[in-house]
């Protein structure tokens, strides 16, 4: 009896601790634990803690076996019940150092559903990186020059302390730019021994940061000019900061007046000033691993080749006699008065039909002269304006209304070329001065230019005291009284702004100065 107990014993051990004699390179944790069961009528119930190790040697008739192991198990109790029928037992020698999970039923010495899970490290995978990434900061200047002409210097003189004469705004780095003479100098405590020179920032920014250059130029051709640079030296403090509007860099004593007026800068009454501005900008550049340059486009020159070659040319435009092939499609397409012009008299029919004639159509084109047209034409197949020597072109008389400019404005208008008209109005806004604003006034008011008639407006309600002295604001009077009365209503926004700290000085101030009737503007400023 004790000997089938032992046997019983010995497989329910056996089959549940060696059922699957395995090594694993897993890592466990040897622990001690007891096993107790009772034998009843074939059938073994035992509870095994964890962990646990284990060593025995059980003999049945000539069977032997010694198992040794170390086990941890999860969960922590392992319940097992079987019947015992008359088995073989193998010898076999067993070491595992894992974590499994055993679970089954032992049947006639075969163990069932048997599962092991082993908590093994995970082979280790290979770090995929993205191509490396760089970056740089890039602080330069963007430099911008003008050039400011003083004629009639010793007219100049006697303005008074801390009055100065402005040259026209100019545009570096996204700001605008003055320069100031002083005649009679900034500092009162000088007592006009001194002409003062700056430059001022015109326009709205905070802390910009810039370097300047002032030279005075010799006009002996000696070449010896008296320069005031921030350039191409180390500067100790760094470039010079300008906090706000009408923040200002320059000499109180630019030059002794004593000096200068026996001196080769000053010839015919006239000194001449180069100004030099470099805004300090910092921009971030950064790699790209991939990139394609796409060209601009080139579209303005294939159209333009296939008017310069009239290929396939379909319609002969007839002005002043002189006659121009072209393409009704392409005219259309630009200009819904040619399109008009072309296929509204015809029926739906007609439109659709393909014309196999040789004859080609003819239109005529009235008030306007060969020239323009030929402008005009140039701008539908390039999308440009002609060049610039040609648009400065005019008649003797030199009026603004009888530039090539101001007649393609015109076209522009008849036709309904809203780009060209800004074209237009670009170019001619370069030219605004004292003595040409009241007719370029004229010209924008009459061909719906509003964005030069604006300028315009702002730029005699700024400079009044001189414009109200030429030729052109007469003409205003005389043909354009409604454009008077706006240049008003602009001075009383202008004195709006000064009362409120906009502007510098009143329109009263500006009668009062007086200044030239031709060349650049005379702004006074702070």
């Amino acid at each position: 009896m004790k000997k089938v107990m032992m046997m019983g014993f010995m497989l329910v051990a056996g089959l549940t601790l060696s059922a699957k004699a395995q090594t694993t390179n897993s890592t466990g944790t040897t622990g001690t634990g007891t096993t107790t069961g009772t034998t009843n009528m074939g059938t073994t119930t035992g509870t095994q803690s964890t962990p646990s190790t284990q060593t025995g040697t059980y003999t049945n008739g000539q069977n032997t076996s010694t198992n040794t192991g170390t086990y941890q198990t999860q969960p922590p109790t392992t319940t097992g019940s079987g019947t015992m029928n008359t088995g073989t037992m193998n010898t076999g020698t067993g070491t595992t150092t894992t974590v499994p999970q055993t679970t089954g039923t032992t049947t006639g010495g075969t163990m069932n559903n048997g599962t092991y899970s082993t908590a093994a490290a995970a082979p280790s995978q290979r770090d995929v990186s993205a191509s490396p990434t760089s970056s740089r900061s890039v602080t330069e200047t963007i430099n911008g020059s003008h050039r400011f002409v003083i004629q009639g210097y010793s007219l100049a003189k006697g303005m008074g302390v801390g009055k100065h004469i402005a040259s026209e705004t100019f545009s570096v780095g996204g700001f605008q730019w003055a320069v100031y003479f002083y005649p009679d100098g900034k500092n009162p405590e000088d007592n006009s021994a001194y002409v003062s020179v700056f430059i001022a920032l015109a326009s709205e920014g905070t802390d910009v940061r810039a370097l300047f250059e002032l030279t005075l130029l010799d006009q002996s051709g000696k070449g010896k000019h008296k320069v005031h640079s921030h350039f191409d030296r180390s500067l100790e403090s760094g470039p010079y900061t300008l906090k706000y509007r009408g923040s200002m860099w320059g000499y109180k004593r630019f030059f002794r007046r004593t000096a200068l007026e026996t001196s080769d800068f000053l010839k015919d009454d006239c000194l001449k000033i180069n100004c030099t501005v470099g805004v300090v900008v910092s921009t971030i550049d950064y790699s790209r691993p991939h990139s394609i340059q796409v060209p601009d486009s080139d579209i303005g020159y294939h159209f333009g080749s296939l008017l310069d070659n009239q290929e396939g040319v379909d319609v002969i435009l007839n002005v002043g006699g002189e006659r121009f092939h072209a393409h009704m499609l392409v005219l259309a397409a630009r200009s819904h008065v040619f399109r008009s012009q072309f296929f509204d008299d015809e029926s739906e029919g007609e439109k659709n039909e393909v014309d196999e004639s040789d004859e080609l159509r003819e239109f005529s084109i009235d008030n306007m002269e060969p020239k323009v047209f030929k402008a005009m034409l140039h701008f539908i197949y390039r999308d440009t304006l002609v060049d610039e020597n040609e648009l400065a072109a005019s008649s003797s008389d030199s009026s603004v209304f009888d530039t090539l400019a101001a007649k393609l404005l015109a076209a522009a208008d008849k036709y309904d070329l809203g780009r060209l008209r800004l074209l237009c109005e670009s170019y001619l806004c370069k030219g605004i001065s004292v003595a040409s604003v009241a007719s370029t006034l004229a010209l924008a008011d009459r061909h719906h230019a509003m964005e030069l008639k604006a300028v315009c407006l702002k730029f005699a309600a700024e400079n009044l005291s001189a414009v109200i002295r030429t030729e052109g604001f007469l003409y205003l009077r005389d043909n354009c009284p409604s454009l008077q009365s706006e240049i008003l209503k602009t001075v009383a926004g202008c004195e709006e702004q000064c009362s409120s700290g906009g502007k510098s000085q009143s329109v009263c101030a500006q009668l009062s100065d007086g200044g030239a009737t031709s060349g650049r503007r005379v702004r006074p400023r702070i």
